[in-house]
């Protein structure tokens, strides 16, 4: 079983007591580290699929995602280039707020020229490709049309496409770009994981219940949306079900909340479980996350998580 998950690493600064701690992060990458946590030691291969620079930055990133057993194989490297960052500040009740800086990060060339084309070629043989919207929002318009492309090239191979649209107004011209773009991949995704909070700012929807049947009629056959940390409804093959989660009673940090959750579930599906045993695994690994600060916690802080997989 080989799952790539294709977007965006960038070097993550987040206050800290006494100053700024470092870190990295990006919402797919995110999702890659926790589910090779899951599910790298049970047969699933994970790679992680972006661009980076040549720099010592860069070199960091790619030992610390060998390290957790994530396939570098498909990271395109750009010299005299240095990835994207961001700023993270964090409120009250863990509720963030983040600051780029990544008009000039190479993961937006990802797709771009010949080596885009060979990367269509080498991504259209997986067995699951994970995009987030975000992915769409960070590559140029070239890049975004041979994304398309690699999803319609391996859905037709066989391959199952997981997409969470995780809205960034931002990363977009206006609203209707976003909606235009997104509302392609769904068309080729078998899995939609979005959170309803970005759906209701893209499309006004009233409820989960109304994001689900949309996204339904886009294509997926499969939805799972967040409904903030203590809801989930599920909606497979043609049925819908509200999960009831118990949140964490004391957030620290709710970033990556929305990724991890899509790693438990991605892994709890690949391994068997239906859809609802499913996404109480992922609350289960979102309500861990965000008991820590920073978008990736540490290893044996979700052990006996990864042993239950």
């Amino acid at each position: 079983m080989r799952v790539a998950c294709i977007g965006e690493c960038m070097i993550e600064l987040a206050d800290a007591p006494g100053g700024v701690a470092r870190a990295y992060g990006g919402d797919t990458l995110n999702t890659a580290v926790y589910l090779a946590r899951l599910a790298g030691g049970r047969g699933v291969a994970v790679d992680y699929v972006t661009a980076l620079g040549d720099d010592p930055y860069s070199d960091e990133m790619l030992a610390g995602w060998r390290a957790e057993g994530i396939g570098t194989e498909r990271v395109r490297r750009t010299p005299g280039r240095v990835p994207g960052l961001y700023m993270i500040r964090t409120g009250a009740g863990g509720e963030r707020s983040f600051y780029y800086w990544r008009s000039a990060a190479p993961a937006r060339e990802l797709f771009d020229g010949p080596a885009g084309h060979a990367l269509v070629d080498a991504l259209a043989g997986y067995d699951w490709l994970y995009v987030s919207g975000i992915t769409l929002g960070v590559l140029t318009v070239e890049g975004r049309l041979a994304l398309f492309e690699t999803l319609r090239r391996a859905s037709a191979k066989g391959a199952r496409i997981a997409f969470d649209s995780n809205y960034r107004p931002r990363l977009w011209e206006d609203a209707e770009e976003a909606r235009a773009a997104m509302g392609v991949a769904l068309g080729w995704a078998d899995l939609a994981l979005p959170g309803f909070d970005d759906e209701r700012a893209l499309h006004g929807d009233r409820d989960a219940a109304a994001t689900a049947a949309r996204i339904g009629r886009a294509g997926p056959r499969e939805i799972v949306v967040k409904n903030g940390p203590g809801e989930i409804v599920v909606v497979a093959e043609g049925a819908a079900t509200t999960v009831s989660v118990d949140p964490h009673p004391d957030p620290v940090d709710t970033t990556a909340a929305g990724d991890s959750f899509n790693a438990g579930y991605l892994a709890a599906r690949i391994a068997g479980a239906d859809p609802v045993a499913a996404a109480r695994a992922g609350a289960a690994l979102a309500r861990r996350v965000v008991g820590y600060r920073g978008a990736v916690i540490p290893a044996d802080a979700m052990a006996d998580l990864a042993a239950e997989a």
